[in-house]
């Protein structure tokens, strides 16, 4: 049984953003998988984007024409990764197609973004009768329509709305997010856009996006494998009544803080959608001597895939932690180590606890939604990332993915 999964709901219009989606026959014909997002010429745009070697040609456009962007053009279906110059020539060839239906957008305004099967080229022609369709249907409130229509092997669409007051005017904020598999964004996630209708300089902005990634799609991972097109795009769309300047330090922070809860909502609803999750987990590391050690012994717990099928099963097999805990690129000493999974102390001191029995431990890991704690006894810090399980479906899900 999958853990349980948030409602989506109906995703509120950000002033200044219009949305626009069709199928352009990509991989199937069941749903929508193209996007089309027109922006505000007051509109500001920050992004941060995957790490890996094989950056996808998409990216490698987007992150160069972020400063100045009116537009973005995602597709799901084809990632157009290690497809060399001729799959850069095809994502600009996408992008001329929505410069020349906007009208007064240069092609260099567009951000390509990009996501599916790696190592084929695109369908352009297709596409670019898709951005004709899409940009005939732009709209405020398709940002419902969106969610789904960048999805891949996602069971649902994930998207959350917000209104927060900041300086005592209403900004409204709204996300969107695919991601399932592949999943341990080496920057931001797999694919996330958000928007505010606030005004922005691009600058801050960008300084914003880039610590709201390192607080939630930064923390979580399905399998340990970093995408080659993971971006996560930041829109201050300039449209609403709030603006924003250097001088406004405490409204700024105050946008952070609401951007950042949504961020988060967002990166656990990816971990409880890994493909073939059965169970949502919170890995907390604390007592660490820095933030780096406590990182390194929670990613090491959470990839582990005798820990994540252990967890499956419902197996409190403490030992495959102690192993984690003991290869992680972290300063560790057994003799000061304490496990806990949920309310139950398993070990502590590098011991089985006393009065441990391990019914409560079963119990505990029974659940669809769990907490493993691990306390170094080293020093002050603490982190945390967010996983899953791997089931059956895992295996079954990526030996069929290209089916």
């Amino acid at each position: 049984m999958a853990p349980r999964m948030p409602e989506m709901g109906m995703l509120a219009p950000v002033a200044g953003v219009r949305i626009g989606t069709t199928n352009a026959g990509i991989k199937q014909r069941k749903r929508d998988d193209m996007t089309v997002m027109l922006l505000d010429p007051r509109a500001t745009v920050a992004g941060v984007f995957t790490q890996s070697a094989f950056r996808a040609a998409p990216v490698e456009l987007a992150s160069a024409r972020l400063e100045g962007a009116r537009a973005l053009v995602i597709n799901s279906g084809n990632a157009n990764a290690a497809t060399g110059s001729v799959g850069r020539e095809d994502a600009r060839r996408v992008c001329d197609a929505v410069a020349a239906q906007a009208m007064d957008v240069d092609e260099t305004a567009v951000l390509p973004f990009s996501t599916g099967v790696i190592g084929v080229r695109l369908p352009v022609e297709a596409m670019r009768e898709g951005v004709v369709a899409a940009v005939q249907k732009l709209r405020e409130d398709a940002w419902t329509d969106a969610a789904r229509a960048i999805m891949t092997t996602d069971t649902v669409p994930k998207g959350i709305s917000r209104v927060v007051q900041i300086g005592g005017a209403p900004v409204q904020i709204t996300g969107i997010a695919k991601g399932s598999g592949m999943i341990k964004p080496n920057m931001a996630t797999m694919l996330a856009f958000m928007a505010v209708d606030a005004a922005v300089p691009q600058s801050l902005l960008q300084g914003m996006l880039s610590r709201v990634a390192d607080v939630s799609f930064n923390r979580v991972t399905v399998d340990g494998d970093t995408s080659t097109n993971d971006s996560f795009v930041l829109i201050a769309s300039g449209a609403g009544p709030v603006q924003l300047g250097t001088q406004d330090l405490e409204a700024l922070e105050a946008l952070e803080v609401a951007i950042t809860d949504v961020a988060q909502e967002l990166a656990k609803w990816i971990a409880r959608d890994g493909e073939g999750a059965t169970k949502f987990v919170t890995v907390k590391v604390s007592g660490g001597k820095s933030s780096a050690d406590c990182l390194a012994v929670a990613f090491t717990i959470a990839e582990s895939p005798l820990i994540k099928t252990a967890i499956f099963a419902g197996d409190p097999n403490w030992g495959r932690f102690c192993m984690a805990i003991g290869r992680a690129d972290a300063q560790v000493d057994p003799n000061t180590v304490s496990l806990h999974l949920g309310d139950v102390c398993i070990a502590r001191n590098g011991m089985m606890a006393e009065g441990y029995v391990e019914a409560d431990a079963a119990r505990v890991m029974a659940e669809d939604e769990l907490t493993v704690h691990v306390d170094l006894g080293q020093g002050d810090a603490e982190e945390w990332v967010w996983t899953c399980d791997f089931s059956y479906d895992y295996v079954k899900i990526n030996a069929e993915y290209r089916s």
